[in-house]
């Protein structure tokens, strides 16, 4: 389906982050489905652990200066942009100085994960979202790559619904094989009640652990994709119980068409 627009959000991408099953998707899918005559965005987090300079990383001022406000704080949000050359793709990164500085991902040189991964993942979800708006650009497809993406079904589907520019946007999540096992802060559902967003709607955080934030991203999102060979076990009897199209896990020769033909099933 030519000019169908695909928006990517990405937990991680590679070379800005070290190889894994989802860098190397959150690399390569965006160029493949480019390259197959498709307009594409993609998105991931500036974590503080990326080497702007040999990255060569530059703050876009038309985009950034906003303020986002999350459990009564205001958060300035900053977008930095970066080119993969041998890609022809441009990729935006959502910055905020409290939120992604230290040098790390989810977690401190402990192990111990950071008290703050559920306002962050807001932050970021939001402020992909409000980018996606000041550069008025309207996306088919919104695909969401990992745990930390798992909240933009829910801003798309509650907050952002009436939106000209999301309206008809079809959401694809991918799980991966991402788990981690400390729940979020308890106060993270309060911190989730936003234009239109109830506590109804995110009850299943009553227990903010890695297996309900997926459950909520498969319940609001239009069709689901296994991303990873092995997933927890009962998301993926959830995603198959879910009465929404999904796709299994494919092999790294076969899933960039795979999604391709996937994305042209939903739309």
């Amino acid at each position: 389906m030519e000019n169908t627009k695909v928006l990517f959000i990405s937990q991680e991408i590679t070379p800005y982050l070290p190889e894994s099953k989802m860098s190397l998707i959150g690399r390569h899918l965006p160029q493949g489905i480019q390259e197959r005559g498709r307009e594409i965005r993609t998105f991931m987090p500036r974590y503080g652990l990326i080497n702007e300079r040999r990255n060569q990383l530059h703050e876009v001022i038309r985009l950034s200066g906003m303020n986002l406000i999350i459990d009564d704080t205001d958060h300035p949000l900053i977008i930095k942009v970066a080119s993969i050359q041998a890609a022809r793709m441009q990729v935006y990164f959502i910055d905020n100085e409290d939120y992604f500085h230290r040098k790390a991902t989810f977690q401190d040189e402990n192990g111990e994960y950071f008290d703050d991964n559920d306002e962050r993942a807001i932050f970021f979800a939001r402020g992909v979202l409000e980018t996606v708006k000041k550069l008025r650009w309207t996306p088919d497809i919104i695909h969401c790559h990992g745990w930390f993406t798992s909240l933009v079904p829910l801003y798309i589907k509650k907050a952002y619904h009436e939106d000209p520019l999301f309206a008809n946007s079809k959401i694809v999540y991918s799980a991966y094989n991402d788990d981690f096992d400390k729940p979020l802060n308890k106060k993270f559902k309060d911190k989730l009640i936003f234009e239109n967003i109830t506590q109804n709607d995110v009850k299943i955080l009553k227990e903010p652990n890695y297996l309900n934030l997926s459950k909520l991203a498969v319940s609001m999102a239009d069709a689901t994709i296994v991303g990873s060979e092995t997933i927890n076990q009962e998301l993926l009897s959830f995603i198959k119980n879910s009465d929404k199209p999904y796709l299994d896990f494919k092999s790294e020769e076969e899933y960039i068409d795979a999604y391709s033909e996937f994305y042209d099933k939903i739309l």
